[in-house]
């Protein structure tokens, strides 16, 4: 059945319309009767206005009534029914349109997740945390938690560090300064530092330092990735926040070229393969590239690296501390890159402090946990922990259970 007061309202509507059209009609023609040669020949001299308007009302009347019940008959049967929670979804999203949930906009981004499962309540980067509780709350869905993520720019060779090869005065963006012969920096992989990634982020996250190479603060970075595709040479990249130790040069010439273009560019030296105690970093086309899956943000290479190229996101990484627990197995001594614990075997051992460089690695490798104060304390403590409940719980199942 077809809404009544639709059908009513429609055929005001259209009774109100063509009534007013007849009155137009009616005066033109009435005064069309006199105008012109002999424009009074043929016509009546005189109109009946009252019957005019009572058969004009009776055909609009009835005209207007098969229009209204046939535009509300329509209207029903061919009307979309929209499931109500797209519009709670799209009030909670964080209507940047940005396309990090891979959707053209928030409102297909809201349609997906209420009528296709497989599509996450989490995807809306800008929301955070608050928006994907809410949207998993509507729809049901489960929500599993994000890793947080950053934009990071891999390039250090600001104006002071890095050499032009020629004066360019065109638009002052990186997309059109590319089109002249790839542009004025003397490194083709690196930021041409004109600000377009500044412009085009849609939070304000991103300014351009002195040394015209953008910045990210952290605090206002969602990760969106308006920025990396806007720049025309891939400098920026969408990292996860937890991976500080980072290669920041993208140049895959040779050695001595990178020398010559810039101060702070990877040379491929492999020094950073040498030290890693993880194997996270390797060498390939003269590009040197760190495993994030393999990286344990030791900063270790970042501090043997000669070019500075290596850049290590913890400014100040806290000293380790070896506590009472400790059974003197000598296993931090064996892992040291700069010797700093000693100690004798089966005894408490002590780490110098002024030697200690914080990387943790005699923390992830200590078999009881003993060595406290460094940034990943707590993540070993809760790995070990809970594998030793695991055992203990295998433990408690294997024992035979004996009958009253």
């Amino acid at each position: 059945m077809f809404n009544i007061s639709k059908t009513i309202k429609a055929a005001i509507f259209t009774f109100a319309l063509l009534l007013f059209c007849s009155f137009v009609l009616l005066h033109l023609s009435a005064s069309a009767l006199y105008a012109g040669v002999g424009g009074g020949v043929d016509a009546r001299e005189s109109v009946n206005l009252a019957e005019v308007l009572k058969f004009t009302a009776i055909f609009l009347a009835g005209i207007s009534a098969i229009f209204g019940v046939g535009l509300a008959f329509a209207a029903k049967k061919f009307a979309v029914q929209e499931d109500p929670r797209i519009d709670q979804v799209s009030e909670v999203l964080a209507h940047a349109h940005c396309g990090a949930c891979g959707f053209a906009g928030c409102r297909q981004y809201a349609e997906a997740v209420v009528l296709k499962p497989e599509v996450a309540p989490n995807l809306c980067t800008p929301g955070g945390k608050a928006s994907a509780e809410a949207v998993a709350k509507i729809t049901g869905k489960v929500m599993t938690q994000l890793e947080p993520k950053i934009a990071r720019v891999f390039c250090q060779g600001g104006c002071s560090k890095s050499v032009r090869r020629f004066k360019y005065e065109g638009v002052a963006d990186c997309r059109a300064a590319i089109l002249a012969s790839g542009g004025d920096k003397a490194c083709i992989y690196g930021c041409l530092g004109y600000g377009t990634c500044s412009r085009a982020c849609p939070f304000g996250a991103i300014t351009m330092s002195e040394e015209n190479l953008p910045v990210i603060n952290p605090a206002k970075c969602t990760a969106c990735g308006k920025c990396a595709q806007a720049c025309p040479t891939k400098v920026i990249e969408i990292l996860p926040m937890a991976k500080e130790v980072l290669v920041r040069c993208h140049s895959k010439d040779k050695g001595p070229a990178t020398k010559k273009n810039c101060q702070t560019g990877c040379i491929a030296c492999g020094i950073c393969v040498k030290v890693c105690p993880y194997n996270a970093p390797s060498v390939t086309n003269n590009f040197s590239k760190i495993d994030l899956e393999k990286c344990k943000v030791c900063g270790l290479c970042a501090s043997k690296c000669p070019t500075n190229a290596i850049m290590d996101y913890i400014p100040k990484r806290p000293k380790a501390f070896i506590t009472e627990k400790c059974i003197g197995c000598h296993m931090c001594s064996k892992v040291c890159p700069v010797n700093a614990p000693s100690g004798e075997m089966k005894k408490r051992h002590v780490i110098a402090r002024d030697k200690c460089i914080g990387c943790g690695i005699c923390t992830s490798k200590c078999p009881v946990v003993a060595i406290n104060g460094t940034f990943n304390y707590a993540e070993i403590l809760q790995a070990f922990e809970a594998k030793k409940a695991a055992r203990e719980k295998a433990k408690a199942e294997q024992q035979p259970t004996v009958s009253a």
